[in-house]
């Protein structure tokens, strides 16, 4: 089975494993050596940060129309 291109870079990944905590076990074993609960709650944080930048995003553009 082909594995799929992620839609995250690295870099954000890395930078979310770093804010909840898990990193260290992402440097020592690789992704695939965290926990599942760990990368629903990175995919989670993921999700959230990107709803963030979309309000903050639709509130600009809702101050340039004014």
């Amino acid at each position: 089975m082909a594995r799929r291109r992620g839609i995250m870079s690295n870099r954000l990944k890395e930078e979310i494993a770093k804010e909840l905590g898990f990193y260290d076990v992402v440097e020592r074993e690789g992704w695939g050596g965290i926990k599942s609960r760990d990368a629903g709650n990175l995919v989670k944080r993921a999700i959230e940060m990107a709803q963030e930048g979309l309000a903050q995003q639709q509130a600009n553009q809702n101050n340039q129309n004014k």
